[in-house]
Formats: C-alpha cells, structure tokens, sequence
C-alpha cells in the first residue's frame, strides 16, 4: 500500500483486500493477541518479536490482514505483537516508538495511517537497529532515495489500470466490434493513486478500442448508491454497454442495475477480487477483475524483514503489490 492523502482514502484501499484476505482468515489464528507494551511482547531466547500496525483492527481486511500475519509469522519462528491504531496517527506512531526504543520490537511492519507523522519515526527505529517494512515510498517520510533498514510497500496504480482498460477494450471489441457507449465510475476525491490509475485506464482503453466512448461518468462510494446512480445513468443514456466499474462495490453495483433495468449485462471490469466478483467472473457477468495479491504482499514483507534482520543496515528496497488479471478462462 502507498501513502494516502487522507483517511478515506486508506479505508477505500485497504477495502479492496478482502476478498483476498479471506484467504488468510482461514489459516489465522483465534488466539487472544498482546497488547503492546506487556511482557509478553518481548520475544524469548533467540525467538524475534515482529510488531505488526495496520490502519485499525476495525476494518475486516485488516483484521483479516492481521490474522494472516500472525499465523504466517509464528510459523517464520517470530513471536507477533499486533498494535491497533484505530486509525490515530499519533497513537500508532506513539506505540510503535514505544516497542522500538524499549527493546520490545526487533522488526516491524507498519501500514500507516500518515506516513508524514511518521517522519520522526523511522531514524529512530535506524538507529535501534530494527527492520521496518511500510507502505508508500522514501518521499511520503520526508526522505530521499531508499534507507537503510527501512523498506516500502507501494501498489502501482499505473499497471493496475492499464491492465483494467486493456480488459475493458477487449471485451468491447469481441463483443460489439469495438464500438461502445461507456459509462466511467471514478473514484471518489482523495482516493489513493486516483488520478495515476483512473487515467491508465482511459488511456489503454482509448488505446485498446478508439471507437469506444465513455458517454457518462458516476462516483462509487458504496454498492447500493453505485446501482441506483448506474441506474439513473441508464435512463439518459439507455445504450451504455461498457462500464468501467473501479472497485468491487461499483461492479455488483453495476451488475445489479443492468439486471434490474431487464438490460443485458455489458463488459465490466474493475480492481478489486473479493469472493462474490470472483464469482461473478466465473458465471459472466464480469469480464474481468484486476485482483491485488494480498496474500503474496503479505509474505513478501514479512519474509523482507526476515532478510533484514540479517543486516538492519543494509539499504532496503521497493516493495509492490503483487495483482492478476482475473477471467473466466484463466
């Protein structure tokens, strides 16, 4: 994950894990985890303790998210410390400075909530010698180039919406020879990497199929205001057969508009991957999802911090998000 420019923003992004991280849920384990700063957070013997931040534990992808770390790290041989923000900036930057400068934590990785109020954190944890993973890149922490003992986490929007508008134009042009009317959910203002992704898409969908245009554009916020805005949306222009929908929430939006009008389903496609639109890729009704790979970032960064840990001071790197162009034939 990247750096937000606000609170919505994180939530809008980290919603899309969910359907991935269901998978993590499964194998997660139930067990009661430490708080921060008790006894219990220290690791014993040669046993490192990885303290894991995310937004908040109130959002299920990050409680997912959080399960999955637990599990996956304990079976690396680490003792896991979960901390819960409660998407407090201040809090999360307080608790992790706390585990780092008590000898509490020996690696770390942090979805934060603000990484500019978390500038002052990192040179602190450099100098402790402790591992970080978090997200964004060295610029959101005031930095320049990458860091010792620090490496970022980052989803690239540009391939995520290429390969949404290169989808979108080769369902147009099987289906309607690459004529079509199209209807653009944007995101909503703020949102992580908006204008990067949402112009990747126009610009390999133009690229992809010339004769295809976007007649009409809504903003997705939620699933039942996405089917009734795709609705009215039909209603001036009843000849829509394209949509691109954003997120899970703008497709079965989407999907339940279409089906609701008595219209065919058009060519859909969207960022996202939870279970209900992999399902629905499976039965038609999705073209095509561009499915972000939770479960591998997951493992990545926590098998990074296992390298790091080797030699906190070597310089880190720039972690991307894995993702897969998902089709029912694929």
């Amino acid at each position: 994950m990247t750096s937000r420019s606000n609170t919505l923003g994180k939530v809008a992004t980290a919603a899309l894990a969910v359907g991935s991280l269901a998978l993590l849920a499964a194998c997660g384990s139930s067990d009661t985890q430490p708080a921060a700063g008790s006894d219990s957070d220290s690791g014993s013997g040669d046993t490192k303790t990885l303290v894991f931040s995310p937004l908040a534990l109130k959002i299920p992808a990050m409680q997912q998210l959080s399960e999955g770390v637990k599990h996956y790290a304990e079976e690396q041989g680490y003792e896991v410390v979960i901390q819960d923000p409660n998407l407090d900036p201040q809090k999360q930057v307080t608790d992790l400075q706390t585990a780092i400068e008590s000898g509490k934590a020996d690696a770390v990785w942090a979805i934060m909530v603000a990484p500019e109020a978390a500038a002052s954190l990192l040179p602190i944890a450099q100098e402790k010698g402790v591992p970080m993973v978090v997200n964004g890149t060295p610029e959101a922490y005031g930095m320049d180039g990458m860091q010792s003992g620090i490496s970022f986490a980052t989803i690239d929007y540009a391939a995520q919406g290429e390969a949404a508008g290169t989808e979108l134009g080769n369902c147009i042009n099987e289906k309607y020879d690459g004529q079509a009317k199209v209807l653009f959910a944007e995101s909503t203002p703020g949102t992580a990497g908006k204008e990067e992704y949402e112009g990747a898409v126009k610009d390999t969908l133009a690229a992809t199929a010339p004769d295809a245009e976007i007649v009409t554009t809504i903003t997705v916020t939620d699933r039942g205001a996405a089917q009734t805005d795709v609705g009215n949306a039909l209603q001036g222009n009843p000849d829509i057969n394209a949509v691109f929908a954003q997120n899970d929430e703008g497709a079965l939006g989407t999907v339940g508009a279409f089906k609701a009008a008595g219209k065919d389903i058009p060519c859909i496609t969207e960022t996202g991957g939870n279970d209900e639109t992999l399902a629905a890729v499976e039965s038609g009704d999705l073209y095509a999802v561009v499915a972000l790979q939770f479960a591998d970032d997951m493992t990545q960064n926590v098998d990074k911090l296992t390298e790091m840990l080797e030699d906190p001071e070597a310089e880190g790197v720039q972690l991307v998000t894995p993702q897969k162009v998902v089709k029912a034939e694929s």
